[in-house]
């Protein structure tokens, strides 16, 4: 029996130095959020391989032959109460000047397809030559965007495309960030902030919408890949259009339902609010969050040492600059590539002012800075 015993003991040591009984090799946080920066996770949303935006360039006499055009451009939001379509618009109009177009119509949705539906038909009326947008229900408005395609109009889609419409044919290009990519980050960093262990909750966006789909899968399968000591034990979808009134009740019943809880992901940085008012409330000084987007208020809370430990931004000046850019392609009749594609950009509080700077092509707001302080 020793003999059976000391063999056993044997074979034992024998599995666990060639590593079949060792621990999961847990991923290292910040070589993956480094990585993140230097490649595009994300493919398009009909599965296309993504090209760089800094590919894409217009020639000095193509440009000069986009100005004598002297063509009109609208920007048909789906929704414009953020810093991101903020920076969109903002770098959208920055490029369409160098190029000689004049942006005759700005339009904000509210995250309603039935509005966003009426904004087309209004700008249609118009007649722009182009016009750059991001659905707000691909479905519902698709056949608004196939009628401003037939009329010979030049799209350019943000993030999403409308089903039905074929790259090349019915619309130019659709330019994104690495939605994937900071879905992945966001994981990371949260994991980073927990030491690798916790209980999470998640809010996540409740609709038919691509890029937010993309974050809360990339968050879920990083999450379970990487991290065996994080759990995952509460989800809940929100719909808006009060996205930060929705979180901060979703949040509040996570934390009332589950007092353990470490963490709370939320799906872009509008909900986040949300959840920070939630973890204020409840007293949870100690509850992590990490987002999506880098908007003002969660930079703030950020900057001040609060609940927001690291979020993965976008680009949406940059992504602005490209969408005017591909608008440039489909005026002159030359090809582009289906999907345009920025990487992800994760954010901490060490980083904080130099992202927003390559965010927004500006300094940091006083509100920000002096909350660093």
């Amino acid at each position: 029996m020793t003999i059976i015993n000391n063999l056993g003991r044997v074979a034992a040591a024998a599995f666990v130095a060639a590593g079949v009984l060792a621990a999961p090799v847990l991923a290292d946080p910040d070589a993956a959020l480094a990585a993140l920066q230097s490649e595009v996770l994300s493919k398009g949303p009909n599965g296309e391989t993504a090209t760089p935006a800094t590919e894409l360039s217009l020639s000095d006499e193509e440009l000069t032959r986009i100005r004598e055009m002297n063509a009109t451009a609208a920007i048909v939001m789906h929704y414009g109460g953020n810093d991101w379509s903020r920076a969109q618009v903002d770098g959208l109009r920055n490029r369409f000047e160098e190029m000689g177009i004049e942006v005759i119509a700005v339009t904000d949705a509210g995250f309603k397809p039935e509005k966003q539906v009426a904004d087309i038909e209004t700008v249609l009326a118009q007649q722009p030559d182009i016009i750059v947008s991001v659905p707000t229900d691909p479905a519902a408005t698709a056949s608004a965007y196939k009628a401003a395609a037939d009329a010979g109009v030049t799209l350019v889609f943000m993030e999403n495309t409308p089903p039905g419409l074929e790259a090349g044919t019915d619309y130019v290009s659709v330019v994104s960030a690495d939605n994937y990519g900071n879905g992945v980050a966001s994981a990371h960093l949260l994991a980073k902030a927990l030491e690798g262990e916790g209980k999470v909750g998640l809010v996540y966006h409740a609709a038919d919408f691509f890029v937010t789909r993309q974050r809360y899968d990339a968050f879920k399968a990083t999450v379970a890949e990487d991290y065996p000591g994080i759990e995952i034990v509460a989800e809940q979808g929100i719909g808006g259009p009060d996205f930060t009134g929705d979180a901060d009740k979703v949040a509040s019943a996570m934390l009332t339902s589950n007092p353990d809880l470490d963490a709370i992901w939320a799906v872009w940085d509008v909900p986040a609010e949300g959840v920070i008012s939630a973890a204020r409330v409840a007293g949870r000084d100690d509850l992590v969050i990490t987002t999506i987007d880098l908007g003002e208020n969660v930079a703030i809370n950020m900057a001040q040492g609060g609940f927001v430990k690291g979020l993965g931004a976008q680009r949406p000046f940059d992504q602005g600059v490209a969408e005017a850019t591909l608008a440039g392609y489909g005026l002159l009749d030359k090809e582009a590539p289906a999907f345009v594609a920025l990487p992800a950009l994760p954010v901490t509080r060490e980083t904080l002012l130099d992202a927003w700077q390559t965010v927004y092509r500006a300094d940091a707001t006083a509100n920000i800075q002096n909350s660093m302080n």
